[in-house]
């Protein structure tokens, strides 16, 4: 049976992430609203006509590269962010032999639930 992802998670395995994913989670929402008010500045200078500001600029693309730099460890271990403000998490896992997702949100003490692969948040049951 073909599956679609490399890498499945246990629960355990999951688990022992979470104390790092609410880290860089925390890092992504930080640093994504300092590029929001980098940017409004930036446009307000340029609104303005002045001259946008090296530094600005520098900082903005430093930012972003930070950002990036957070989504490729999510990404390099197949772990799906999907809703970054909710900080709604998939892990690829395997029940009962079916490819299906773990799913945390970051209010979350521990991993509680599950869904089918096309089913997303709407389809959740709790782990048995």
């Amino acid at each position: 049976m073909s599956h679609q992802f490399q890498k499945h998670y246990t629960r355990d395995e999951a688990r022992a992430l979470l104390p790092q994913l609410r880290q860089w989670l925390e890092q992504l929402n930080e640093t994504r609203a300092e590029v929001e008010k980098v940017d409004r500045r930036i446009h307000g200078l340029m609104t303005s006509g002045n001259d946008m500001g090296g530094e600005l600029v520098n900082r903005s693309v430093k930012l972003l590269g930070e950002i990036r730099a957070l989504f490729q460890e999510f990404q390099n271990r197949e772990i799906f962010i999907k809703d970054l403000d909710r900080g709604l998490i998939d892990f690829p896992a395997l029940i009962g032999g079916r490819e299906v997702f773990l799913c945390w949100e970051k209010d979350e003490d521990d991993i509680e639930f599950w869904h089918d692969i096309d089913s997303g948040f709407a389809g959740r049951e709790p782990i048995q």
